[in-house]
């Protein structure tokens, strides 16, 4: 969950690695450092516990030698607490070698252990120390050949791990290994970079090289080499990145999450832009597997937290449209449990980043199994996209903000024409139906705009002034259901408060015993036109919890008059289709827990303990 960039080139290397740890402290935000090796061919080190800005200040009352050769590491802590000596750049080799670390090393314990026999010492508590020994240990015994020692060294490590080192004998060159943890190369005009995520780079370059599996790469100002990790040659892919640096920045914004929150329209509209044409579903990607819908017997969604919601939001469309059954499994869970999977098995995976660790294990297991395997990803490069049979690509741009919002609502969209696809091919839906469901998701981007125009500066101040509240709960059925859970976790993530989602079904099964007077509840109520059945058994969850003292807040459709007596407070979506509520009614619950985390004057973009791309199990 670290970011990590490095740079070779004829810059100043503090400005662009600190410029890139900028973009990339969403990946963990407890310490960061950078190392750069001078004009004179010193290395110098600098890395502080704390945010970004800690190192910023330390470096502007201490500066480094300029430099152009340079690695740099914003940290989420695994092995270690946040402190300055378990802080990264790690030194080794007299201190002339130094190495970041995204990942976690499984057997560093045995590692150290021998290190320590042979007569090394170390300084910190962390895993990544022990890899930095450990290169530096293979460096003398490979007779100085970088490349070399990280051949020596990754062959004796086990667990995820993407490592960065440069060493002052070599400067110029920084050397990189991959493991089941994220690397991307930048291309750049006598300069070229590394880093987890593009954003690092972005703002120098767009043209970019996707790493594979345990490749080894070595980047100098002229020229990228990429082998095996038995020195093996490797194609490497290309790909141009498809938005510039303006994108990742805050543009005025007060946070990455509001600017993210008023981009779900386009995220939405960008995700269905190049596949929908005069209300036929044509998505490029999936292109040759018409056959491979057409025999399946069975889908499994897997994915985690956010992801995991918008799969329980997807089943239902899957359903009912392509009329194959669906489970949706946590990545984490899945093959731990030894699952039935075969041939006639769609296993799809859905990953913002794609390069969340237990999905992307998931993903393995079940191609190992014969499932066939299509990815929703957001991240252009990522290795999920790599190691499926089929991606669709959701277009939301880069989500910078921790918990998840636009990517939220894009995966919906992406799953709907998944499902639309797939509908079609089966034949379980005729060319008219389709048309008519792709107007309704055609229509969404429009609708999620009227939202934020007409009800956001409302539900920001509603959230302000429930800023003390100790508890929230959050009930929904059927396409609600998952969106209540996503609405709790909202909450949880950024407003640090008790939040829980429940099937409202399941209120009279245990949970009504949680309501007290005063408990604000949230209720996803459904279409009273389009559901009426569903309709009236909530408005009995509400009537039921409001006996019972509990403050009520609705998100209803506009026009829903049945509601409006036994509610406190009623947030309006527009008039929708029932399987299209969930993109509208999931709005006002980001804005709440948006607005609730401000008012309680808490960073919306940086939660405590949490990191955007969870890379390790």
């Amino acid at each position: 969950m670290c970011g990590i960039v490095g740079y070779v080139g004829p810059r100043d290397s503090q400005a662009i690695l600190l410029a890139g740890l900028s973009r990339l402290e969403y990946r963990g935000y407890d310490s960061a450092g950078i190392a750069v090796i001078d004009g004179d061919g010193g290395l110098g080190m600098r890395k502080k516990a704390g945010k970004l800005s800690v190192l910023r200040d330390d470096l502007a009352a201490h500066p480094l030698a300029d430099g152009k050769t340079g690695i740099g590491h914003t940290r989420w802590a695994t092995h270690g607490g946040p402190t300055d000596a378990n802080a990264h750049p790690h030194l080794a080799d007299d201190d002339d070698l130094a190495l970041i670390h995204n990942g976690i090393i499984e057997n560093f314990s045995a590692l150290r252990a021998r290190l320590i026999d042979e007569g090394y010492s170390f300084r910190s508590e962390t895993d990544t120390e022990v890899a930095a020994v450990l290169l530096g240990h293979e460096y003398r015994h490979n007779g100085g050949d970088l490349v070399q020692a990280f051949r020596s060294a990754v062959a004796q490590l086990e667990g995820a791990f993407t490592l960065l080192a440069m060493h002052e004998e070599h400067p110029g060159l920084v050397v990189g290994a991959r493991r089941n943890s994220p690397l991307v190369i930048g291309l750049g005009d006598g300069e070229n970079f590394l880093a987890s995520d593009v954003a690092a780079f972005v703002e120098h370059t767009r043209h970019a090289l996707a790493i594979g599996q345990d490749e080894i790469v070595a980047i100098t100002p002229e020229g990228v080499e990429v082998t095996d990790f038995s020195g093996g040659p490797v194609e490497v892919e290309p790909f141009e990145v498809l938005w510039d640096a303006a994108a990742a920045d805050k543009g005025g914004w007060s946070s990455f999450m509001a600017k993210e929150v008023s981009e779900e329209p386009e995220a939405v509209a960008n995700t269905l832009r190049g596949r929908i044409r005069d209300g036929v579903v044509s998505i490029p990607e999936l292109d040759g597997l018409d056959d491979l819908f057409a025999g399946i017997n069975r889908i499994i969604v897997i994915a985690c937290g956010t992801a995991a919601y918008a799969g329980m939001v997807g089943k239902y469309a899957l359903e009912q449209w392509a009329r194959v059954p669906v489970d949706v499994e946590l990545a984490h869970e899945f093959r731990y449990r030894d699952p039935v999977i075969g041939s006639d098995t769609l296993v799809v995976s859905i990953s913002q980043s794609g390069e969340t660790m237990d999905t992307l294990m998931a993903v393995k297991y079940a191609r190992e199994a014969g499932a066939k395997t299509v990815s929703i990803c957001n991240t252009q490069g990522a290795t999920i996209p790599r190691e499926s049979d089929a991606i669709v690509y959701t277009h939301a741009g880069p989500e910078v903000a921790v918990a998840s919002t636009k990517a939220f609502v894009a995966q919906i969209t992406a799953l709907y024409l998944l499902a639309l696809h797939v509908g079609g091919v089966r034949g379980t839906l005729t060319p008219t139906e389709i048309a008519q469901h792709v107007l309704e998701i055609e229509a969404v981007p429009e609708k999620i705009q009227r939202i934020l125009d007409r009800s956001q500066e409302h539900i920001e101040q509603f959230a302000g002034w429930m800023a003390d509240t100790r508890s929230v709960l959050f009930l929904g059925r059927h396409v609600g259901y998952p969106i209540a859970l996503e609405g709790a976790l909202k909450l949880k993530e950024i407003s640090y408060i008790h939040a829980e989602g429940f099937a409202a079904g399941e209120l009279k099964h245990g949970p009504i015993a949680l309501i007290e007077p005063g408990q604000p509840v949230f209720v996803i109520v459904p279409s009273p036109r389009e559901s009426p059945v569903l309709h009236s058994k909530v408005v009995s969850n509400i009537q039921e919890i409001r006996a019972r003292g509990a403050r009520v807040i609705a998100v209803a459709e506009e026009g829903d008059a049945a509601v409006l007596p036994f509610a406190d407070e009623v947030l309006h979506i527009p008039v929708a289709a029932p399987l299209v509520e969930p993109l509208l009614a999931v709005v006002p619950l980001h804005i709440f827990a948006m607005g609730l985390a401000t008012a309680k004057g808490l960073d919306v973009d940086q939660p405590r303990n949490l990191a955007k791309s969870v890379t390790v199990e």
